[in-house]
């Protein structure tokens, strides 16, 4: 932090924040602080509101204890089950993993964009369950290749991202060569790959990642595909998630793995209603973390706190917030925060800020028919084949007519 705040002071600005910001899309700290101000509030109506909810169940049982962090996940789940009257495994024979790539996340964009893939055994691959896909685009041209590469192993770091071996350039003459990496755990041989709800949207929001690339359309590969503003990057892999739960796209990939038969109509509209349960907690936890990142990384060399004060100054942080909440602390204490220890310092709050755009955006495909080909062909043409060649925020407004509103995604979380 104080090597950020030393290198920012010699370059002319006044902080680490004001130096990162410059080159994202928000641009100042004081619309960053703005943002995240108008998310916080009902954020902490919504789990104050939750956690009551889950002492009442906690006293319902006759236990006899204050309702703490270590409980929010057990007792939520609890709750999950009682207010929807279904467990989350229930849902796993519904999402075979080929029945989601094909029939969901292929299907989608398929019906969107006029794209289809096609399997190319014949091309070598650097591990044996890693899978390749000619990308044909709507002409019947060659417009990359997808490789899949879904299981967990060893020698795999954890999570799950989007590579581009190859970036499209006109330049170069290059076509693009991407992939997705999740850590899906293989099954027993001869079983079924069956996911859970969460690693449905993973491979959805990833593969937005890919269309990204996919459809880069630019002349210099320093602009090719995602390489766009930090706070933009997540904007159309999170577009790309609404389809998971679209219920053309939903019915067409939630059939029993074994019968064949659709998932129930009735647990279809659960999975739908579930969405906003536990969005109190789920908004806090991730805007704590993001107002401590920016609280440490708009501070000068002089107000740099020593190590042994971090936490002391991350508690001062959530209280001038207004969003300390003791039973909901933030998803990664100052103490642990290797985001912001790497590629993310002073832009953790990105995130949020592309599912303010991607809300929004969700919003307008409502509007206008959602899975339609001149829908997808517009999003294509104004957004996604531009990479970073143009201004992030001109691209937004080229598509959707107008800037952002925040109303959208408060209606998604349930916050309004």
């Amino acid at each position: 932090m104080t090597l950020r705040a030393e290198r920012a002071e010699l370059l002319g600005f006044a902080n680490h924040a004001e130096f990162i910001l410059a080159n994202q899309t928000a641009q100042t700290v004081d619309v960053v602080n703005r943002r995240l101000a108008e998310l916080a509030a009902p954020a902490v109506v919504n789990v104050r509101r939750e956690a009551n909810d889950l002492q009442a169940m906690i006293e319902s049982e006759g236990a006899d204890f204050q309702l703490a962090a270590w409980d929010w996940d057990f007792y939520a789940e609890k709750l999950r089950s009682e207010r929807f009257d279904f467990d989350a495994n229930q849902l796993r024979p519904y999402f075979e993993l080929e029945n989601v790539l094909q029939r969901g996340v292929f299907y989608a964009a398929e019906r969107l964009f006029g794209i289809h893939f096609e399997e190319r055994d014949d091309l070598p691959v650097y591990q044996e369950d890693v899978r390749v896909f000619e990308v044909i685009d709507v002409g019947g041209t060659t417009l990359g290749m997808f490789i899949a590469d879904f299981y967990a192993r060893p020698s795999k770091r954890g999570g799950a991202w989007m590579n581009s071996y190859v970036s499209q350039s006109e330049l170069m003459g290059t076509q693009p060569v991407v992939a997705n990496h999740l850590n899906i755990t293989a099954p027993p041989a001869g079983e079924p790959t069956l996911l859970t709800f969460d690693e449905v949207t993973t491979m959805f929001h990833e593969f937005g990642h890919a269309l990204h690339g996919l459809f880069s359309a630019v002349k210099f590969p320093y602009f090719s595909g995602t390489s766009v503003p930090r706070d933009f990057v997540e904007y159309p892999s999170q577009v790309n998630e609404i389809w998971a739960i679209w219920p053309e796209v939903l019915e067409n990939y939630a059939v029993h793995y074994e019968s064949g038969e659709a998932m129930p109509r009735t647990l279809l509209e659960k999975v739908v209603s579930s969405q906003t349960f536990n969005q109190g907690f789920a908004t806090t936890e991730y805007l704590a973390a993001s107002i401590v990142d920016q609280a440490l990384h708009q501070l000068t060399v002089d107000e740099v706190p020593a190590a042994d004060l971090i936490m002391a100054f991350e508690e001062q942080a959530l209280g001038a917030a207004g969003i300390q909440v003791d039973e909901v602390p933030p998803r990664y204490r100052a103490t642990y925060f290797s985001h912001i220890a790497g590629g993310y310092s002073a832009s953790y709050y990105s995130y949020i800020w592309s599912e303010v755009l991607d809300a929004d955006t969700a919003e307008w495909f409502y509007d206008n028919g959602g899975l339609q080909r001149e829908n997808g062909d517009r999003f294509r043409r104004s957004l996604l084949s531009q990479g970073g060649s143009k201004d992030a925020m001109s691209l937004y407004r080229s598509f959707r007519g107008r800037d952002a509103q925040i109303l959208p995604l408060l209606e998604r979380r349930g916050l309004n």
